[in-house]
């Protein structure tokens, strides 16, 4: 009877110890690393348990041995740091799906073109001094270039209505670069734009001049920066218009 007993408790030792062994045994993963739809490369992806690290490839992709419990600490220079706990579930997944968020940064000053390097006058393209103009700028130009044209045109209201027409020129320019800046799920889920209000808003953001300087400077940036303001303005005015 006692022989039983002892049998007993070393067969139940060994199933304990079997058990703590198979916790201990780490499994190769697959992930990919995303901003909004994009995947990301150059993310340093770490095991905090074993140090053992890795960095996302030009498709987002990474590979790393874990098990359950382990956490995996992902960062970049221009995405907010994550922490992701190993669970069961993420072990028996063919792909690991991580989803990162572009960094904020606060632009306290901006000073646009203070110190130009390279423009068509400097490499002799166009004369020093020389303006440059839309077509819509031509039109003004030509209606006002000579004293009759002044009054004639003056007279019959066309250079008001060219003047006009520079304005709507210039807007629809920065309304065509805005389309192309964003994607729609931008507009809704990080600055919480209604889908049908979206044209609205970002007409309301060409309208200002601070926004309209990001855009012809291509400074994304500054853009983010600033449409994240705009956003909660115009939140507030459609609360206001219900």
């Amino acid at each position: 009877m006692k022989s039983n007993n002892t049998l007993h408790i070393i067969f139940f030792l060994f199933l304990i110890q079997f058990g703590f062994g198979q916790n201990l045994v780490r499994k190769e993963i697959l992930g990919q690393i995303f901003e909004q739809s994009t995947s990301v490369d150059g993310v340093n992806i770490i095991n905090n348990t074993t140090q053992v690290s890795t960095i996302s490839d030009v498709n987002g992709m990474f590979s790393i041995a874990v098990k359950e419990g382990d956490v995996l600490v992902f960062s970049s220079v221009n995405l907010d740091p994550l922490k992701h706990r190993i669970t069961v579930e993420d072990l028996a997944l063919d792909k690991l799906q991580i989803k990162m968020t572009a960094k904020e940064i606060e632009l306290k000053e901006v000073v646009v073109n203070e110190n130009p390097s390279i423009t068509t006058e400097n490499l002799g393209i166009v004369p020093q001094g020389q303006k440059t103009y839309t077509p819509a700028e031509r039109k003004v130009y030509t209606a006002t270039s000579t004293s009759i044209d002044k009054i004639l045109n003056k007279i019959s209201g066309r250079t008001a209505m060219l003047k006009k027409e520079v304005v709507v020129e210039k807007k629809e320019m920065l309304f065509r670069k805005l389309e192309y800046l964003f994607e729609e799920n931008y507009y809704t889920e990080r600055l919480k734009i209604p889908v049908d209000d979206i044209k609205g808003f970002q007409l309301f953001c060409v309208d200002d001049a601070q926004f309209a300087v990001s855009l012809n400077t291509k400074n994304k940036t500054m853009s983010m920066f600033l449409i994240t303001d705009l956003a909660r303005k115009y939140l507030i005015i459609l609360e206001n218009e219900k």
